[in-house]
């Protein structure tokens, strides 16, 4: 089971992936999980179920590297969701 912290970064990630999708920036969840060579099955159940101990920090990285969320913000929640020269900062 993850600590209080490491749901909240989990719940971040799914946020901002909402974002990107809601942006038209990607057509949903399945694109995600395709793109990045995901267990579907997994990433949904962790969405409902944050607490699992399947998160990938890895994932992380595919929304800073290639849709410009802000790493600061994913980790820590602070400041805006998105850098300036990708999305919304």
């Amino acid at each position: 089971m993850q600590n209080t912290d490491s749901q909240k970064i989990v719940l971040r990630f799914f946020a901002a992936l909402e974002t990107i999708i809601a942006k038209g920036d990607m057509r949903g969840k399945q694109t995600f999980t395709r793109r990045y060579n995901i267990n579907r099955w997994n990433f949904l159940t962790l969405q409902k179920e944050p607490h699992r101990d399947i998160f990938q920090p890895a994932w992380l990285t595919y929304l800073v590297n290639d849709y410009g969320v802000s790493p600061g913000w994913l980790l820590t929640g602070r400041g805006k969701m998105f850098t300036c020269d990708k999305g919304e900062g």
